[in-house]
């Protein structure tokens, strides 16, 4: 639990999720977002949920900045895009 709580508590895991946000509400203004610490692979999850299709096009919106978050800068963070009910 230590583990987590350090994660949660990361200012710069926090700047990232708040990051990928700000880019992905730009495209999807209506999106709902989640925050959580999730266990595969470890680390801290943004669910964004959105009012279309085809996810993957949320992900093409964060794809590049996600990747160098996760290489270049050692951060565990993941998106988990979803189609809104």
């Amino acid at each position: 639990m230590v583990a987590e709580r350090h994660l949660d508590q990361d200012p710069r895991i926090e700047a990232a999720l708040l990051e990928l946000r700000a880019l992905i509400q730009a495209r999807y203004p209506t999106a709902a977002f989640l925050t959580f610490h999730g266990d595969d692979p470890a680390g801290m999850y943004l669910q964004a949920t959105v009012e279309i299709d085809d996810t993957d096009e949320v992900v093409d919106v964060i794809i590049d900045r996600l990747l160098a978050m996760q290489v270049d800068e050692g951060l565990p963070v993941y998106v988990l895009p979803v189609r809104a009910a």
